[in-house]
């Protein structure tokens, strides 16, 4: 065969390509479809191929027709023998595999044989990155770096030529920019950078012109969803992400509730797309989509240009006020908005029936003048103003002028301090003026003639700021972790416990932050500054200008929170404890059960799986409303337990409550769970179980917020008032017939010092126990409880009782000197000084240092709901300066019982007859029938009712034979200290018949006088 010149070129199908293009803008296809040609001659002749192929209109595959409009010649290769010479045409570079397989790079000429493959060159492309580099050199070698840098850099295929800048100020940083022609692969520049950093420091690269990225290239309307997405035809391994830039600030996205951002997946791994939700001012910008990976970003940008229109319009009116009098004054109208580019067209219009005033251009303000009309109408005086954009698009705004006519003038607010004006009934006047370093307004409300109270919503101003960040981050603008940490960092610096607007922001952000934590993945590292955050705002009382405010807030603060709590991604944590807020935290998986702590309160709960999240707080449940239970105390302190990737459809809660309040004993108590629906607590799926050592337990079928609430007045059993109540009146009447029986009698009774003492004790007793049982009766006036009588009756009660008690001991410590020092007995004026001393002077010491102790202590002396001590736990209120004293005189007492006891049967045993056995036992009960009222003894009974629960049977028997045995007290009294007392009794009986015989006596002298009268 003889030698020839073949020669060989490739032509790219051009119509066919830019075909697809259009479609693929208008149409969004996915998809492109390139075919490549060849034409081979063999001689060495020149030929004019365009003008050979200018002739060819269609090629026809089995499949397809296409047509063609353009043909370009992109390769030219002469093949002599085995030699073969190829260069692409200047439009064209060689392709990245001609260029990896046969080093054919740029713009040079390949000698290999590469005629066989389908696509030598391929289109050249602008393509370019900058860079960093953190030098470790000197300054002055800055031109070694480059050299290095290009070195490295002219390994990519397409090379073009590398511009350095710098060092910056620092001295450490240098720029640099490589512009090439050709789309190089990810791993390609990552290998180059790893070998160039070793010596010439950490590189950071970001490129252009690798990523594609389509958009709405015109302006949109406000009310529009556009729609932008970024592709990357590499195959990713990295991450991706978008940005928003405006002006010199940079904005993470993330999907929020004003955009959506989806990230490349299995069914397009390779795309990533915004879609704006709720278009705003604050989308309108530079988009910028990034992929990452290592050291190296692809980017690519585009402007989205939108029709803006005002997100806010503040109108205000100048006067704040119109009284209409002969004329009204012209009243100023302004509309505000923030800074814009966009150019509106502003109008305005007052009364339909009145011509608009004129279309102006606005800035930032836009203000008219309106001529009130002043004829009586009740239709309201409304100034709407309109702000219309370059697309014809309209944000409305209206404020009503309040007037004043010469009808409601009496019924008018007065002008107050130069600040507020005349304002008529049922209007509300806001000023939109706060003091420095404050933003916001005030608000007044005419409740006609009042003015009710200032509603301040002045804010400071950083923590204004704050809000905002709040609200972008919500919309998922700069939506990431570390501006979520920056928002609760800030939330707690700019906090003012002290100002209620202040107060109600900050409960506002975390309100919007909780919303946002359902689509913006929040972790652990936002624990501490959150509940930081959130604990100060509980350290002071709040000042909210009404409790409906209150309640609000209370109610937003606790959802808040548990919402954060529940929708933050937590693995594994310890728990964080701050002075307010207690987090503990259970993973399921390493137990079958889950028993945390917060506050002291024990929650327990049984799972199969998933993470408990428990959260106590403290100082917020006597702000929450506690209207649906009116009689109960607020609770000390909420849990929270909400649950993390559970499975478990049922659910069955444990909670173990510590109760500290006052009257816990005999409170009911009632286990209760925060409606978030409703905003108050409810029982349903909560049961209250019992109590234990001041500790309640609660089961709960479902999770959310919990608590226990204590009725502030004891729980009384069937009958139990109305049994003390007659037991108070029969011991009174029974206390006043003894003590004048033992005046009639106690000249004839009392012969011996051993008599004298006996009854001196019994007068003491009988006479604290009347004044005692006095006080008790009075304080169960319902119209004593709120005066200072609750106080009085409370020391009266105090005192008495406890001089009862003091000379019950009296008398038992003289019954236990005769036992025992028979032949030694006490003389009567010592007796008398002691026990004055022991019966009146130590209650006095006691009672007085107890009041004083709580005055100077700031805590509560006495209940007012009782009119008696107060108890609030173990050893904890003054119950227990009665108590400890009592409880003492009990046990002394029942010590002197035991005595006499052990007596008598000591002195029966010599003998050991059965007669005289049973005479010892009829001893024995008589010396406790008749020691155990006066002693105290059935006294004992109530340390039982402390021990036991009212809703226990034995707590119910308790209670009954307390009340019982002790409202009836004085009866006993009367009964074993006179009656059951022969001498005594003798004695009553005396009188009773010396009085039945004078009277009879009497009786038949007058009849003998009547008989001799007539007879005369």
């Amino acid at each position: 065969m003889s030698r020839f010149l073949k020669s060989r070129q490739t032509m790219w199908a051009r119509a066919v390509i830019l075909f697809i293009g259009v479609v693929f803008h208008y149409n969004q296809a996915l998809a492109v479809d390139t075919y490549m040609a060849e034409f081979m001659i063999e001689s060495n002749a020149t030929f004019n191929v365009s003008g050979a192929l200018s002739a060819i209109k269609q090629i026809t595959t089995p499949n397809i027709t296409m047509t063609i409009g353009l043909l370009e010649l992109t390769a030219e290769c002469k093949i002599v023998g085995n030699a073969s010479t190829c260069n692409c045409s200047s439009a064209y570079i060689w392709s990245n595999d001609v260029c990896g397989n046969f080093h054919c790079c740029n713009d040079s000429y390949c000698n290999a044989n590469i005629s066989h493959y389908p696509a030598l060159c391929i289109p050249k492309v602008k393509v370019r990155f900058n860079g960093t580099v953190q030098v470790k050199l000197t300054i002055n070698e800055t031109d070694t770096i480059k050299k290095q840098l290009t070195d490295g850099f002219k390994q990519l295929h397409g090379f073009g030529c590398l511009n350095v800048s710098g060092p910056r100020d620092d001295g450490q940083i240098i720029d640099f920019k490589v512009d090439l022609s050709v789309i190089f692969l990810t791993d390609t520049l990552a290998k180059i950078i790893s070998d160039l950093e070793p010596t010439v420091g950490k590189i950071a690269v970001e490129t252009s012109g690798l990523v594609s990225i389509q958009y709405p290239m015109d302006t949109v309307k406000f009310f529009s969803k556009p729609m932008l997405n970024c592709r990357f035809e590499e195959k990713t391994n990295g991450s991706w992400n978008w940005n928003l830039l405006k002006g010199n600030k940079t904005f993470d996205l993330n999907t929020g509730s004003s955009i959506t951002v989806s990230f490349p997946n299995e069914t397009s791994p390779n795309c990533t797309t915004v879609q704006i939700i709720k278009l705003s001012g604050n989308w309108a910008g530079i988009y910028k989509c990034g992929f990452s990976k290592g050291s190296i970003v692809h980017t690519a940008s585009a402007e989205l240009k939108v029709a803006l229109l005002p997100d806010k319009i503040t109108m205000t009116i100048d006067p704040l006020t119109v009284e209409c009098q002969d004329a009204a004054p012209p009243v100023t109208v302004t509309a505000t908005i923030d800074n814009s580019t966009e150019q509106y067209t502003v109008t305005w219009s007052y009364q339909n029936n009145l011509p608009p005033p004129p279309v102006q251009p606005a800035g930032i303000a836009s203000t008219t003048t309106i001529s009130l009309n002043c004829s009586p109408s009740s239709s309201p005086h409304v100034v709407i103003v309109n702000f219309i954009n370059q697309m014809n698009e309209i944000k409305s705004a209206n404020i009503t002028i309040p007037v004043i006519y010469a009808q409601d003038k009496n019924q008018a607010c007065p002008e107050e301090n130069n600040v507020w004006p005349k304002t008529p009934k049922g209007v509300t006047v806001t000023i939109r003026k706060c003091e420095v370093n404050r933003v916001g307004y005030k608000e007044r409300t005419c409740k006609g003639p009042e003015w009710m109270s200032v509603l301040d919503n002045c804010v400071n101003e950083e923590l204004n700021k704050v809000v905002n960040a709040a609200a972008n981050f919500k919309e998922g603008l700069g939506a990431t972790l570390q501006v979520a940490i920056q928002i609760f960092s800030d939330l707690k610096k700019s906090m003012v416990a002290d100002s209620a607007a202040d107060l109600s922001a900050s409960i506002n952000v975390l309100d919007i932050m909780s919303r946002a934590s359902e689509t913006i993945t929040l972790d652990n590292s936002i624990l501490d500054t959150f509940l930081d955050a959130a604990s100060n705002m509980l350290n002071n009382s709040w000042k909210a200008a009404n409790k409906a405010l209150e309640y609000d807030m209370s109610s937003k603060y606790l959802l808040s929170v548990e919402g954060l709590v529940n929708n933050i991604k937590m693995n594994t944590s310890d728990g964080n404890d701050t002075p307010n807020i207690q987090l503990k935290l259970c993973n399921v998986q390493n137990s079958t059960s889950c028993n945390d702590i917060v506050f002291g309160v024990e929650v327990k709960l049984a799972l199969s799986s998933g993470i408990v999240k428990t959260v106590g707080v403290k100082n917020l449940a006597d702000k929450l409303n506690n209207s649906n239970f009116p009689g109960y105390n607020f609770p000390d302190i909420v849990v929270s337990v909400t649950l993390q990737s559970s499975n478990d459809s049922k659910i069955d809660i444990q909670l173990d409550f510590p109760i500290n309040q006052s009257m816990a004993q005999d409170s009911n108590i009632l286990c209760v769970f925060w409606n978030t629906t409703l905003n108050e607590w409810s029982e349903e799926g909560c049961k209250w179980k019992k109590r234990v050592n001041n500790r309640s337990y609660c089961e709960c079928t479902h999770l959310t917020s919990f608590s226990v609430l204590m009725s502030k007045i004891p729980v009384t059993l069937l009958f139990q008032d109305e049994i003390t109540y007659v037991g108070l009146g029969v011991s009174i009447c029974s206390l006043l017939i003894f003590l004048i029986i033992e005046a009639l009698v106690w000249s004839a009774v009392v012969k011996s010092n051993l008599s004298h003492f006996r009854h001196t004790a019994l007068v003491n007793i009988s006479l604290c126990l009347l004044l005692a049982d006095c006080s008790f009766l009075a304080a169960c006036f319902s119209s004593i409880k709120t005066s200072t009588w609750c106080l009085i009756l409370t020391v009266t009660k105090q005192f008495f009782f406890l001089a009862m008690f003091c000379w019950m001991l009296c008398l038992s410590i003289m019954l236990l000197h005769q036992l025992i020092f028979i032949f030694h007995p006490l003389r009567k004026s010592v007796y008398l000084l002691l026990s004055t001393i022991l019966g009146y002077i130590c209650p006095t010491v006691i009672v007085s240092a107890t009041y004083v102790y709580y005055k100077y202590t700031g805590k509560p002396y006495h209940n007012t709901e009782t009119c008696w001590l107060t108890y609030e736990g173990l050893l904890k209120g003054s119950i227990h300066a009665f108590l400890l004293p009592v409880g003492t005189i009990v046990l002394l007492n029942l010590f002197s019982m035991a005595v006499v006891i052990m007596t008598l049967l000591k002195s029966t045993v010599s003998d050991g007859s059965k007669a005289d056995e049973k005479e010892a036992a009829k001893s024995i009960m008589k010396v406790m029938v008749f020691l155990t009222p006066v002693f105290g003894v059935t006294w004992a009974l109530g340390f039982f009712v402390l021990l036991t629960d009212i809703k226990a049977p034995m707590g119910v028997v308790m209670r009954y034979a307390f009340t019982i045995i002790n409202s009836f007290q004085g009866l006993f009294i009367l009964l074993t200290g006179c009656f059951a007392e022969k001498r005594v009794r003798d004695e009553v009986l005396k009188l009773f018949l010396a009085g039945a015989l004078t009277t009879k006596g009497k009786s038949e002298s007058i009849k003998n006088l009547t008989k001799s009268t007539s007879n005369n």
